[in-house]
């Protein structure tokens, strides 16, 4: 049975039993702080199992799910994956045990046909509960159900003794015998036992307490249920065969890579065909490459396939194709992959063209990082360094170890390694919850759902429903305290989708509340303010007014962005997508992809053609529907947003069509003017722009006048040949640089004989030093190479500052190759005490710092050291 019909069967049979089907969330939550990436089905419902009333009971979703616990394991076992779908059904204080074991049973028994005598159970070692559900109700003879303990069949494993706080329960598990083939050979052999044999294919866990400090138990008033079954190891069950990666969620990537490949590594290819799915879908999900938090994991899991392409001898870059593979594998949960495929294989592209490039490069890299270690020979910190390579360029301690050996320098594998262990001890820490399982007090704000205004009016009455101060409800907002108001109605827009919250005042007669932002808490508008006259009190009848300027102010840049993407689009090509926004009142920034600079002919474009769109004055279409509906009118959504069954449709006819929630105008026109303030790249392959609308975008090109104006001026020159006498100007500049330059050589050559004969004897040694004032570094370079040209048997070292800057160079002569002196070296002792670093090669080196009064200190070290050294 193919994982497409099982994915289907599972929601289907679900739906059945009146569940909603529940569309799969990102692999970034947007309002879960407590992990990195979405770990499993039920983190996205942590408000329902709070008490949250979002309007259905049960539920049901396909998740994906990503974990990088056991990156190492992945593609050595048969199961273990970065990402995975995780098929889950959840009761938020409805049906309990007895409901969620039936049908379990049922679907795999009868709807999937799976034979009795291959299942087996476990249960929490104190659920008599559950026990009895499974041996009298479903009949599971009693040899057959297996009872574990706190670590195995209790969720959070072990909470009771070692936490966190917060709903908790025990577990039971479904296994699946592979038979008596796999494993110990035991003829006694349950799933107590590790050897294999007994594949977990369904987790239900009873979420049915609330742990409390010291490991207490109390029983939460309304019990849920939370099951999960990996799809991929159900896959592999009802496909017969023995590894995930022999079912069809994996097979056709890695027909493909090893169709390609010149090494034959099951190992290698069943990694990469796991690492091109938790790379596609994170992007897909809006997670771009990067140095930090979720994109350096997918940057990592890029850079871990590259080199394991690199072992299985494919032509590079060859990653980035497989995204096409995965989209039709995937094509039918995820039809959207299928138009996304070209972007997030460019994003791939682009990534590995810079890792191969640095691998290419990596010999520099390791030269730079390890100069000086032949000498000095320190293994613990080439071991700290070889961890830095290979957790910021990627490189493989076994290309650095290679490297080192060859230059004689050692290195300690053990400090690599505890490095290595603890940056995975930070990551666990990253991606598991932190705290308490669910944060209490902001829930606390989710009791009912505010009326939402802000479309039609931006003033209107209102009923005071909660103040919150410090994470606590209180019964009055005392004067110049910060405070959290939700209304029961409100014209307030909360920060969402790149739109900033909205500001006002709520009012009271003579009591105001100073509103500084605005947000939601689940289905709970929250204004967030201080009381600048008076009180308010719960229960209040209040007005609550928007700051109208800044609302407009607002609307203008929201709808601006909208233009900006549809004229990015005809200029730059249809590829391009939204990554991200910020709409404020000032500016908007809007994030795309995109593959190459953007020139300014190009930039020009975009602006003239938005400002068109301004002056046409379109009228600003808002409509409610359906989300099938919307797609099928081709609405653009945001790259990796997640919507509701109902969305609101923002459309400029013939120009945009987007799905948006925020605030915008009602005509085109209103936007007045569009100027782009600035653009560059901000990712691989993503591309940003700032700009301005409005008023503010008059005013930046008033100062850009004032500018202009104040250039025209000094120049004393009409505006339209500015830029001519510029130019003139500046090629005036260059030569009299050259001629100054020149004069200073010439000034050089003829003072050279007079350094030479000052020069002071050490050890048979010429050492001529000298501080020649206001000289750049190529000066003193030319003047080292002349008198070289005019002795021989010398060490020479020149000084210079200019604009409090010191420069500090060192030749040798050719004869004193061979005597142990090396410039390099000779630089790197005295170039501290200049407030630098240098280097070179063995009879030249360089070197600058912020310190150009200990020049004739360090003349002095120098000395010091070529009379130690021969």
């Amino acid at each position: 049975m193919k994982a497409d019909i099982l994915r289907k069967k599972f929601l289907e049979f679900f739906k059945s039993k009146k569940h909603k089907l529940v569309e799969s969330d990102s692999l970034a939550p947007k309002d879960d702080p407590t992990v990195l990436f979405t770990p499993a089905g039920m983190n996205q419902f942590k408000k329902e199992f709070m008490g949250f009333d979002s309007g259905f009971k049960r539920a049901a979703t396909s998740q994906r799910c990503l974990r990088t616990d056991d990156l190492d394991k992945v593609g050595k076992t048969s199961g273990h994956h970065t990402l995975f779908e995780m098929l889950g059904n959840f009761s938020f204080g409805d049906y309990f045990k007895k409901e969620a074991i039936i049908w379990a049973w049922e679907f795999l028994r009868v709807e999937l046909k799976l034979s009795e005598d291959k299942l087996w159970v476990s249960v929490y070692k104190d659920d008599d509960e559950a026990y009895k559900i499974w041996r009298d109700v479903i009949k599971v003879p009693g040899h057959k159900i297996v009872k574990l303990g706190d670590k195995e069949n209790f969720w959070p494993s072990e909470a009771k003794e070692k936490g966190p706080n917060g709903p908790c329960g025990p577990c039971s598990e479904i296994f699946f015998d592979l038979g008596s083939g796999v494993g110990c050979g035991k003829p006694d052999c349950t799933p107590a036992c590790g050897c294999g044999r007994f594949l977990e294919i369904w987790n239900l866990v009873f979420t049915q307490f609330n742990r409390k400090d010291g490991g207490a138990l109390e029983p939460l008033p309304n019990k849920n249920i939370d099951t999960g079954m990996g799809l991929e190891r159900l896959a592999a069950v009802m496909q017969g065969v023995s590894s995930n990666f022999e079912t069809d969620l994996f097979q056709p990537l890695i027909k493909e890579i090893n169709s390609k490949a010149k090494n034959e590594n099951r190992q290698l290819s069943y990694a990469v065909a796991d690492h091109i799915r938790a790379i596609t879908f994170s992007i897909y999900d809006g997670i771009l490459p990067s140095n930090e938090a979720r994109g350096y994991v997918v940057r990592k899991l890029i850079r871990k396939s590259v080199l394991h392409l690199r072992a299985l001898e494919l032509k590079p870059p060859y990653l980035y194709k497989l995204t096409a593979v995965l989209a039709q594998i995937m094509k039918e949960p995820y039809p959207e992959l299928l138009k996304q495929q070209e972007n997030i294989a460019q994003i791939i592209l682009s990534e590995e063209k810079n890792f191969i490039a640095a691998l290419d490069l990596s010999g520099e890299l390791l030269k730079d990082k390890f100069k000086g270690f032949a000498d000095k020979q320190d293994p613990d910190a080439a071991g700290r360094i070889a961890f830095q390579l290979h957790d910021t360029y990627g490189l493989p301690l076994e290309l650095t170890q290679d490297w080192l050996k060859e230059r004689g320098i050692n290195i300690s594998e053990e400090v690599f390694n505890k490095e290595m262990d603890e940056q995975k001890s930070r990551s666990k820490l990253q991606s598991a919850m932190k705290g308490d399982v669910f944060d209490v007090k902001s829930l606390g704000l989710d009791t009912k759902e505010t009326k939402f205004t802000g479309y039609k009016e931006s003033a209107g009455k209102a009923k005071v429903m909660k103040i919150i101060k410090d994470g606590s409800e209180v019964k009055k907002a005392e004067p110049g305290v910060l405070v959290d108001i939700v209304l029961d109605e409100t014209p307030f827009y909360p920060e969402s989708g790149g739109q900033a919250g909205d500001t006002g005042v709520i009012t009271k007669g003579k009591n105001i509340l100073e509103v500084t932002d605005t947000k939601k808490f689940g289905k709970s508008i929250v204004h967030i303010g201080k009381v600048k006259a008076g009180s308010l009190k719960k229960g209040d009848m209040v007005n609550a007014a928007v700051d109208p300027e800044r609302r407009l102010a607002i609307a203008r840049n929201h709808t601006a962005t909208h233009l900006l993407q549809a004229a990015l689009r005809k200029v730059l090509g249809p590829h391009v997508q939204q990554q991200g926004s910020l709409v404020e009142d000032g500016r908007l920034r809007f994030d795309f992809t995109h593959f190459k600079d953007i020139d300014a002919e190009q930039l020009d474009r975009i602006e003239e053609v938005v400002n068109g769109f301004v002056i046409a004055n379109h009228p600003v279409d808002k409509k409610q529907m359906t989300l099938a509906l919307a797609k099928k009118e081709g609405a653009l959504a945001f790259f990796g947003e997640k919507y509701e069954s109902k969305v609101r449709v923002i459309s400029v006819e013939g120009v945009s069509k987007e799905l948006c929630g925020g605030i915008h105008l009602d005509y085109t026109g209103q936007i007045g003017l569009f100027k782009i303030l600035q653009e560059g790249s901000i990712a691989s392959g993503v591309r940003r722009i700032e700009a301005a609308t409005g008023t503010f975008a008059y005013k930046k090109i008033k100062e850009d006048e004032f500018v202009l104006d104040d250039i025209v001026s000094a120049m004393n020159v009409p505006p339209e040949r500015l830029s001519q006498e510029l130019q003139k100007k500046n090629a005036r500049i260059k030569d009299l640089e050259r001629q100054i330059s020149s004069q200073q050589l010439g000034s050089l050559k003829s003072s050279s004989d007079g350094l030479i004969s000052g020069a002071e004897v050490i050890k048979g040694v010429k050492v001529i030093t000298n501080i020649l004032d206001n000289l750049d570094i190529n000066l003193l370079r030319k003047n080292i190479d002349l008198i070289k040209e005019k002795t021989e048997n010398s060490v020479i070292a020149l000084g210079s500052s200019m604009q409090g800057k010191a420069f500090l160079v060192v030749g040798l002569t050719p004869d004193l190759a061979g005597r142990g002196l090396d410039a390099v070296k000779l630089i790197r002792e005295i170039a501290g005490l200049i407030g630098g670093s240098g280097g070179g090669r063995q009879d030249f080196a360089q070197a600058g710092g912020n310190n150009p009064d200990n020049l004739q200190e360090a003349f002095q070290k120098l000395k010091e050291i070529i009379n130690n050294s021969l």
